[in-house]
């Protein structure tokens, strides 16, 4: 979020081997700074392994978006960004063509990336986030 900059990864399968796999690729690409993760919910997420690696590397933080909350997950967010602009509509001979386009779409994003920008107030979001009373 900070920098616009998308670390990414393409697999068939979203078990925590391809999670730590991928958290392994993050920590390296950033070996310097503190980060901070934002994930969805899913069980994955949050198994032993995983936290036993998270244990392992205090500099990485993972903050948890509410449940039914998708919309404040950045990679929700990006991935409606690449639906529209690189998959919705196009012809793909392969999955490995289409993981092609995908990191085409991501190498030319980071070409000239920017920080997000949210569009709504911090108490919009925290509104929003907060349970319906009836």
């Amino acid at each position: 979020m900070a920098t616009g900059h998308v670390t990414a990864a393409c697999r068939p399968r979203h078990r925590h081997t391809e999670l730590l796999a991928f958290l392994r690729q993050v920590a390296r690409a950033y070996p310097d700074v503190e980060l901070h993760l934002i994930m969805d919910n899913y069980a994955t997420h949050k198994t032993p392994q995983v936290q036993a690696w998270l244990e392992d590397d205090p500099r990485i933080h993972i903050h948890f978006t509410p449940t039914s909350a998708s919309w404040l997950n950045m990679a929700e967010i990006f991935f409606s960004v690449i639906a529209r602009a690189a998959i919705r509509r196009g012809v793909f001979t392969s999955l490995k063509d289409l993981n092609a386009k995908i990191r085409a779409f991501i190498d030319g994003w980071n070409q000239r990336c920017h920080p997000f920008a949210w569009t709504k107030t911090p108490d919009e979001i925290l509104t929003k986030c907060r349970p319906e009373t009836n």
